[in-house]
This record gives structure tokens, C-alpha cells and sequence, in this order.
């Protein structure tokens, strides 16, 4: 699943092989056996790869899988790969198997008061629903306020959110392409 999720995020940013080589300061061929599960990244090359992506380097841990049959299908509640520390406002855990599909969906939880304070934008389309909570999003320049039960789409516009509830927001997060 390491494999998968690398070449994932490789792919999902536009990068070729030879690009990604280069930054790392390895060869393609290396690249390209660790993305087909041939070689086992070290946990310094993992480091490297989680700055170069912009994703915690605990995305790439986690892939424990009790039942063979469950691998790549099934995610158990309390076998959730967790993205983020209650520091930053933001814990998001990965809903999806692993990032080789052509989304992901997350579950994340905005602490009271959380908030990206610099628009974001990717090249990706977007949606959330709300399942808790009160929750701000801003696409495009306009501020939209959900409660529990709306949801929200958009694709490749910048975007800001923010938890102005004195509870936690739970967001469900669907991403095309996969990002993290």
C-alpha cells in the first residue's frame, strides 16, 4: 500500500518520475521500484518524501490490515490512518483504504476556533459534508456558514475554512485527486 500511496501522490501533483528522482537525489530506477513495492523506502527517504508531498510522514504508516481479504477494501474505525495533531486545530483521518484511487475521503475534526488563515489552492475538486457541528467555508472569495447536514463542492478555486462553534466540527472530505 506504501507503493500505491506514493505513486498516488506523485501522480496526483503532476510529477514525473525523473522530477521526483532529482529531488530526492536518487535515481528513477530506485523510484520506480519503490512505487511498484520492489524496494523499502528508509525512514529518511520517508521524511523526504512527506516534505517534497507536503503530508505528515505518519501517512505512510498504518497500513496494518488484520484480515488479508480487508486489504486495500475495507477501513476499520479504530485502524484509521490519522493525519494531523490536535496542535494545529485540525485531525483528519483517512477514510479511504489508501491513496491509489481517484479520490480520498477523510474524516476531519476542526477544533473550536480553527482556521486556515491563508487561502488554499489546489488543483482538485472538492466536496464535504457536515456532520457535526458548525463549519465556515470561504471558495472563491465568498463565506459560506454550514450546520449539520449541508454539504459543500467546489473544483480548483481557493478556499479557507474555520470552526466559529464552540464545539468541534466533523467534516467528511472527499478530494479528487487524492492530495495527501
Amino acid at each position: 500500500m506504501l507503493a500505491r500511496d506514493l505513486r498516488a501522490l506523485r501522480k496526483g501533483r503532476g510529477l514525473t518520475l525523473s522530477e521526483v528522482a532529482l529531488t530526492l537525489g536518487r535515481s528513477v530506477g530506485w523510484l520506480s521500484q519503490v512505487e511498484r513495492g520492489l524496494s523499502t523506502p528508509s525512514i529518511g527517504d520517508l521524511r523526504a518524501f512527506a516534505e517534497l508531498f507536503g503530508v505528515p510522514v505518519s501517512l505512510f504508516f498504518g497500513h496494518d490490515v488484520p484480515d488479508e481479504a480487508e486489504r486495500g477494501v475495507i477501513v476499520r474505525a479504530g485502524r484509521r490512518r490519522s493525519l494531523g495533531t490536535s496542535e494545529t486545530g485540525l485531525v483528519e483521518e483517512l477514510l479511504s483504504p489508501d491513496l491509489g484511487g481517484s479520490f480520498e475521503m477523510l474524516r476531519s475534526e476542526f477544533a473550536p476556533g480553527a482556521e486556515l488563515k491563508k487561502p488554499a489552492n489546489r488543483p482538485t475538486e472538492e466536496a464535504g459534508y457536515v456532520v457535526s457541528g458548525v463549519f465556515d467555508v470561504e471558495i472563491d472569495g465568498t463565506w459560506h456558514h454550514l450546520g449539520e447536514g449541508d454539504s459543500f463542492r467546489f473544483e480548483g478555486k481557493p478556499f479557507r475554512w474555520r470552526n466559529p462553534g464552540s464545539e468541534p466540527a466533523v467534516v467528511i472530505w472527499v478530494i479528487s485527486p487524492p492530495v495527501y
